[in-house]
């Protein structure tokens, strides 16, 4: 399904932003009727989820994709403004940052030494268990941040 980093990149922060739209929803929806707070509930659970997971798409296509630290940061950023993961996406494929394949094997190039490539390639050829680290993780900090309590708290 995710055969290369765009596929993967482009899904998610697509997923993103409609998650914005679903939140935003919600919120003007509890606005109207208090007695419908559970809305935003439903939807910040729906899009923090979905938040999380973007960002560590992020991460695995910066590392695959050898990214500098501005447009990863940028991407990282983009999921905090509304809407803006599709234009970061847009960016970072217009200039080729989102190019290529999933890097599975070891090349004589000398980037391919870093402490986390053999791990990743590894990963990357298994795929399915790479979807159930990320999964997990996600889970896990999705779990860990609704223990911790919302944005501002309870108000």
């Amino acid at each position: 399904m995710f055969r290369t980093p765009l596929s993967l990149f482009r899904t998610l922060a697509i997923l993103e932003a409609t998650s914005w739209t679903l939140l935003i929803a919600a919120l003007i929806t509890r606005a109207v009727n208090p007695e419908l707070a559970l809305a935003v509930t439903i939807g910040g659970g729906i899009h923090g989820f979905i938040f999380l997971s973007y960002g560590a798409t992020v991460i695995l296509v910066a590392l695959n994709n050898r990214w500098r630290v501005w447009p990863t940061v940028v991407g990282l950023v983009s999921a905090v403004v509304p809407y803006a993961t599709i234009p970061t996406e847009i960016w970072l494929h217009r200039r080729g940052s989102l190019a290529g394949t999933w890097r599975l094997e070891q090349t004589d190039d000398p980037r391919d030494d870093a402490w986390y490539d053999r791990a990743l390639r590894w990963f990357f050829r298994r795929p399915w268990m790479l979807g159930i680290l990320i999964a997990a993780a996600v889970v896990v900090l999705y779990v860990s941040l609704l223990i911790i309590g919302p944005p501002g708290g309870k108000g």
